[in-house]
């Protein structure tokens, strides 16, 4: 087991590992939508591409998730075949967010050995929602 400082270290190196292996600039945050983002996680058990919709109205936050979930078919045989959806996911904090996301099981970001699998799973399901989202992003901003 790894302390705290060590780990914090460890997943420093795992980051910068990553954007040395593929360097370019990611949408995550930039989606010109309101708490409307792409993210990357990993922990010691998985790895996650996530599409997090995490407005503070539910009805904004429902509606953009029932957009993309209209365009499942399409994400699903274009795109990403193997998506989880969650309409109401609860955070750690309380906080009722909708989330949508691919997860590899059994990697983890202290064991090096699992860095680049891990690596090709972020690039080759964030590149796929990616283009997703910049094809149909008029469709999935236009709620009102």
């Amino acid at each position: 087991m790894y302390s705290r400082e060590e780990s914090q270290k460890i997943k420093r190196e795992f980051w910068v590992a990553f954007a040395e292996k593929y360097p370019r600039k990611w949408v995550l945050y930039d989606t010109k939508i309101k708490d409307f983002s792409f993210k990357f996680f990993v922990d010691n058990k998985k790895a996650q591409v996530l599409i997090d919709i995490e407005h503070r109205s539910d009805e904004k936050r429902n509606a953009y998730f029932e957009k993309i979930e209209a365009l499942k078919n399409i994400l699903e045989e274009e795109f990403v075949s193997d998506l989880v959806y969650e309409k109401n996911y609860t955070l750690e904090s309380g906080k009722t967010i909708s989330r949508i996301w691919v997860e590899k099981e059994g990697v983890g970001f202290s064991n090096r050995n699992n860095w680049d699998a891990i690596f090709d799973f972020f690039n080759e399901k964030m590149h796929a929602l990616e283009m997703f989202y910049l094809e149909y992003d008029e469709f999935i901003k236009d709620i009102e």
